[in-house]
């Protein structure tokens, strides 16, 4: 039996990291899905056609079938779990504390290192360099981004759990905001953050067309 259509709602200026996560997920399954968009700025999120399909009024959202489903992280594990290995390929891994501490990444980078997203904003990965030094807190909140990425990634390591995980995609796109920034970064950082980029699925997003409206 078929599976039902898979729709992907995702922020017109395609700049939206959780969106990306998203969008990297269903690439890396290979599902086929539509990709729509929802224009931000003209307040589109908060019409009553993108409420009825989203809870909470975000981007990405993804509807399959009659069931919707807003955030990000909360998509990707309801991805893993639909379409589940070895049929389709995993996007968290196996082994239970593993897939934990994957998922612990994600909530952190979703909750924490405000100071870091305000002032290295995903615009300076896709469009251009923010140009101003980081404050105080900011360079609070990149120590403290570099001492976990440095804990997590094994020395020498590709990934952060032996196979790619979706986890690798979203902690590299944290440190990416520095790297294209010209910011410092521990070379072992940047060369991860560096190749996590060039992969396939990443780069099929990173290449579509946007503009900086």
């Amino acid at each position: 039996m078929p599976n039902p259509s898979l729709t992907l709602y995702v922020d017109a200026r395609r700049v939206s990291p959780y969106a990306m996560s998203v969008f990297v997920a269903l690439t890396e399954k290979r599902l086929p899905f539509e990709l729509n968009t929802v224009k931000l700025s003209a307040g589109e999120q908060r019409s009553a056609e993108h409420r009825r399909r989203s809870l909470t009024g975000r981007v990405p959202t993804l509807v399959h079938g009659g069931f919707s489903l807003s955030e990000s992280s909360a998509i990707t594990e309801y991805l893993e779990e639909a379409f589940p290995a070895p049929h389709y390929a995993a996007i968290y891994p196996e082994d239970l504390f593993q897939r934990s501490r994957a998922r612990q990444i994600q909530a952190w980078l979703r909750s924490d290192l405000m100071p870091i997203r305000v002032e290295r904003p995903t615009d300076i990965v896709f469009f251009s360099a923010a140009g101003t030094p980081l404050s105080d807190p900011a360079r609070s909140s990149v120590e403290a981004l570099f001492f976990a990425a440095e804990t997590l990634l094994p020395v020498g390591a590709a990934n952060l759990f032996g196979e790619w995980c979706i986890a690798d995609t979203e902690l590299a796109l944290m440190l990416n905001r520095l790297v294209m920034n010209g910011d410092v970064v521990p070379e072992r950082l940047a060369n991860y953050a560096r190749d996590q980029w060039r992969r396939p699925s990443v780069q099929a997003w990173v290449n579509m067309e946007r503009r900086n409206e």
